[in-house]
């Protein structure tokens, strides 16, 4: 089995109680600021195109838990590691995904729509999937006996955290228009930059954890987010989506709300070794591998434009 010769069930992150506030405060400002993009029109933008929609969810919401358990069971990471890698295939996606298809050339109005169905699901469909896929697995339904998880509990969790943010967010561009205007794009990279904060000063307090376990947490995330991006492209490619679509889609299912995974791990595990490990690095590493995609495809975009000019 992977991991034996490291004890990494058995490691808590150091974590108080006013870090853990202040990591659900930036979640809810991050939602806040998410919020503040989605209107209505978004929504019906969802029964306007029902093949895109239908593909997102899917890709989302159905394959990528699906390949995240496969993957697991191939590996066979050690229970907390897989019950976060169970856990980071049911969150939704991340805050950056519309800026990354922006970069990417993809279709940013279906990366908005996407992004307001996957807020708006995650309160069911985290719950459901973590639950499902963690009860699966056999190491990982033990792990969750042992730790006593209610999905009631996490459902009530996740719908405060996001669900009340988002509310508050799109009732604010709803009524308070001149406001939002004012407020949108500060309010999106003040979210940004003290999101990556909190992720570094993380990994800073846990260094030494880090660095015992890196070399195989690293390999399974490499692996986890190639295979969201790749299943977001395959399944918009199968829904015969054109490229701008393939794009946003392989974003959309690749980049994962890393911040919720971390509150839902501290909330609800204490820390627990493997899990806030798969997350904290996570959290870091699809900012790099989806700048990078969407830098790639930025590049190749440029090139087609000079050469037909």
């Amino acid at each position: 089995m992977l991991l034996e010769a490291v004890q990494i069930d058995e490691i808590r992150l150091h974590f108080d109680r006013d870090n853990l506030f202040l990591l659900n405060f930036i979640l809810a400002f991050l939602m806040y600021g998410i919020a503040l993009n989605l209107t209505i029109e978004d929504f019906r933008n969802l029964i306007r195109q029902p093949r895109k929609a239908v593909a997102g969810v899917l890709s989302q919401w159905v394959i990528m838990p699906l390949l995240t358990y496969i993957l697991v069971l191939v590996m066979q990471p050690s229970p907390s590691i897989a019950l976060g890698m169970f856990l980071l295939a049911a969150c939704p996606g991340g805050n950056m995904s519309n800026y990354l298809s922006s970069i990417a050339r993809g279709n940013v109005a279906l990366s908005v729509t996407l992004t307001a169905a996957s807020t708006v699901l995650c309160i069911f469909m985290t719950p459901i999937n973590f639950t499902l896929y963690g009860s699966l697995y056999g190491p990982t339904r033990e792990l969750m006996h042992e730790i006593s998880v209610e999905p009631g509990e996490l459902f009530q969790a996740v719908f405060i955290i996001l669900g009340v943010p988002l509310v508050l967010g799109m009732l604010t561009a709803r009524f308070l228009p001149r406001f939002t205007a004012i407020i949108h794009k500060p309010v999106r990279w003040l979210s940004l930059i003290i999101f990556i904060s909190f992720i570094v000063f993380a990994f800073l307090a846990n260094y030494a954890i880090f660095l015992e376990v890196i070399g195989i947490i690293f390999i399974l995330v490499l692996l986890h987010n190639g295979l969201g991006l790749a299943a977001g492209y395959t399944v918009a490619s199968v829904f015969r989506m054109d490229f701008a679509d393939k794009k946003c889609l392989s974003i959309e299912t690749g980049i994962h709300n890393a911040a919720l995974g971390l509150i839902l791990i501290f909330s609800f595990f204490s820390g627990l070794g493997g899990m806030a490990v798969v997350a904290g690095w996570w959290g870091i590493w699809d900012l790099v591998s989806g700048f990078a995609l969407a830098g790639f495809w930025w590049w190749r975009h440029e090139r087609k434009a000079a050469s037909v000019s």
